[in-house]
C-alpha cells in the first residue's frame, strides 16, 4: 500500500482543506502542484442513467415502513468503515436495514424518512464526489484519488430513485429537527450522537423489529437473488471437490480459499466465515480456523454460503468423504441425516408452524439414536420430551434467509419462532448428528465425526422449492458426483 504522495501521509492527516493549513498547504506540498490538481480533469459525470434493478421493490419497501410509522422521523444508516489495524480498514458492507429501504451498499449513507401530511418524503444522505478545488480529492484518505470515483449525487438520484443530498450536512440538520424520530442504531456513531436526545431504546428497538419482519417474506427480486447465491455456491463446492488433493497436501485453509475465490468472481463477498472442518473438526458446529489437515479417510464438512452482490446470501453445508467413498459407519450417520433432513424439508409449507420442520427432523435422528443402541432402553418418546438426543444433535434444525445468514434476527418469536410460514419465507433446513472425539458415550468408532446436512428452502403456494438442490444429497448421488468432478 503506498504512502508515499506527500511527506505527510495523506490517509492519515486530518482531512482540512488545503487553503485552511498553515500557509495555506500541506507540509512539503508547492503551490504550484496545488494548482496544478485543480485544473486538467475531464468531466466524468454520467447521465441518462437506468434506476437500479430493485427501484421499485426498495420504493414498495419504503412505502411499508412510511405506513407503519406515521408522522414520525424515520434514519437508518448505512454504517461507516472499521479499523482492521492501524490506517487499515475491513471491506465495507452496508448495514442490512439501509441495503433493504435504498438498494444502495455505500459507506456512509443515511435514508431519512421525513414525516409529511400524505406519509413521508424520502431521502438518502450520501457522500458527493471528492471536490478538486479544496484538495480533498487527492489529500484525503478517502479521497477519489485514493479509493475510487463514487457516484454524484445527481447519479445517485437516477439509480435509486430517491433524491440526494450531502450527507456532511446531516448531523447538525437532525441535532436541530424537531418532533418524533426513530433510528436504526449502533451502525453510525455520529448519526446516534446527534440523536441521543431525541430517541429512545425502546422506540428505536420497535423500528429494528418492524425492519426485521419485513423480511420474513422475500419478494420476487429477493426470491431470484437467493437462487443466484445458491447458483454460485453449488460452483464453489464444485471447485473444492476439484481441489481436494491439494487440500491434502495443505490443510483446510486450501478449501477456504478455493470457495473464496468463487464468492469473490460471482458475488460481493461469502455471506458468513466459511466453516471448512475435516476429520474430528466437523463435531465443532463454528469450525473458522480451518488451519487443521485434511486426510483421506475422514469427512469434510463444507458449510459455506456466496453473498451476491445484492447482498444476499445462500447458506448450504453438504459433507463430503475426503477420498470419495464413505465408509460403512460414515454411510450409516450420513443416512441417518438424510433421512432427517428429508422428513424436516417435507414439513416445509404454507400453513405449518415454524417449528414443524425441525421437530420432524429431530424425531428421525431420535429413533436413530435409540435404534443404535446410543440411550439405553429409553423410548423415543421420553427421549423427546427429555431432550437427550440434544447431546448429538447440537442446534436447531435451520433459520430465516435473505440478506443476513440468519436472518429477521430481531423478529419477536411470536412473528418467527413461534409463527407460521407462508409463501416467500426463505429458511435452511439443516440437521446434524455430532459425536465429539472425547465423548465416551458412544462406541469408540463413531467419535470424532461431524454430519450436517443443509438446504435452502423456500415456501412455495403448493409447499416448497428446493433453492440449492444442484447440489446432491443421497450418499450414493454425492460419492458419483465427486467421481465426476475428480474425472
Amino acid at each position: 500500500m503506498s504512502d508515499e504522495l506527500t511527506p505527510e501521509n495523506p490517509e492519515t492527516a486530518e482531512a482540512e482543506p488545503i487553503k485552511q493549513r498553515k500557509n495555506g498547504l500541506y507540509p512539503g506540498i508547492s503551490e504550484e502542484l496545488a494548482e496544478s490538481m485543480k485544473s486538467g480533469w475531464a468531466d466524468t459525470e454520467l447521465r441518462g442513467l437506468e434506476p437500479i434493478a430493485q427501484a421499485g421493490h426498495t420504493a414498495a419497501r419504503r412505502a411499508a415502513l412510511s405506513a407503519r410509522f406515521p408522522g414520525e422521523r424515520l434514519v437508518v444508516p448505512a454504517g461507516n468503515l472499521k479499523t482492521r489495524s492501524n490506517d487499515t480498514e475491513y471491506a465495507f458492507r452496508a448495514s442490512t436495514e439501509y441495503a433493504y429501504l435504498t438498494g444502495d451498499r455505500t459507506q456512509d449513507g443515511v435514508l431519512v424518512l421525513e414525516p409529511t401530511a400524505g406519509g413521508h418524503t424520502a431521502t438518502v444522505y450520501l457522500l458527493p464526489r471528492s471536490n478538486r478545488e479544496n484538495g480533498e480529492f487527492w489529500l484525503d484518505g478517502q479521497g477519489e484519488l485514493w479509493v475510487g470515483r463514487r457516484h454524484s449525487l445527481a447519479e445517485a438520484e437516477q439509480l435509486l430513485g430517491v433524491p440526494a443530498k450531502d450527507v456532511r450536512e446531516l448531523p447538525a440538520a437532525l441535532a436541530e429537527a424537531t418532533g418524533p424520530v426513530r433510528n436504526v442504531r449502533g451502525h453510525d456513531a455520529g448519526i446516534d450522537a446527534a440523536l441521543t436526545d431525541k430517541v429512545t431504546a425502546e422506540r428505536d428497538e420497535e423500528l429494528r423489529v418492524f425492519l426485521s419482519e419485513a423480511r420474513l417474506v422475500k419478494d420476487d427480486f429477493e426470491v431470484a437473488e437467493l437462487q443466484k447465491a445458491c447458483d454460485a455456491t453449488a460452483r464453489g463446492f464444485e471447485d473444492v471437490v476439484r481441489v481436494l488433493d491439494k487440500a491434502e497436501a495443505t490443510s483446510e485453509r486450501y478449501i477456504e480459499g478455493t470457495f473464496f475465490l468463487r464468492a469473490r468472481v460471482e458475488g460481493n463477498d461469502i455471506g458468513y466465515g466459511s466453516i471448512c472442518a475435516a476429520g474430528p473438526h466437523a463435531t465443532t458446529l463454528h469450525w473458522v480456523r480451518n488451519d487443521g489437515p485434511v486426510r483421506p479417510g475422514e469427512l469434510l464438512l463444507l458449510d459455506a454460503g456466496v453473498e451476491t452482490d445484492e447482498l444476499y446470501t445462500a447458506d448450504v453445508t453438504r459433507t463430503l468423504p475426503i477420498n470419495g467413498s464413505f465408509t460403512p459407519l460414515q454411510r450409516k450417520i450420513y443416512d441417518a441425516v438424510y433421512e432427517a433432513q428429508e422428513a424436516g424439508i417435507a414439513a416445509v409449507k404454507p400453513g405449518a408452524a415454524f417449528r414443524d420442520f425441525h421437530d420432524a427432523a429431530q424425531r428421525v435422528l431420535a429413533e436413530k439414536l435409540v435404534e443404535w443402541g446410543l440411550l439405553g432402553d429409553l423410548s423415543v418418546e421420553k427421549v423427546l420430551e427429555l431432550g437427550l438426543q440434544r447431546r448429538w444433535t447440537l442446534h436447531g434444525t435451520g433459520h430465516m434467509l435473505g440478506m443476513d445468514v440468519h436472518d429477521c434476527a430481531a423478529a419477536r418469536t411470536e412473528a418467527y419462532v413461534n409463527g407460521i410460514l407462508e409463501p416467500g419465507v426463505c429458511l435452511t433446513v439443516e440437521p446434524g448428528l455430532y459425536f465429539q472425539a472425547d465423548d465416551l458415550t458412544v462406541p469408540e468408532e463413531y467419535r470424532g465425526i461431524g454430519v450436517r446436512i443443509e438446504d435452502d428452502i423456500l415456501v412455495t403456494e403448493d409447499g416448497n422449492r428446493n433453492l440449492s438442490d444442484k447440489l446432491p444429497r443421497r450418499a450414493d448421488e454425492v460419492e458419483a458426483w465427486m467421481a465426476g468432478l475428480k474425472g
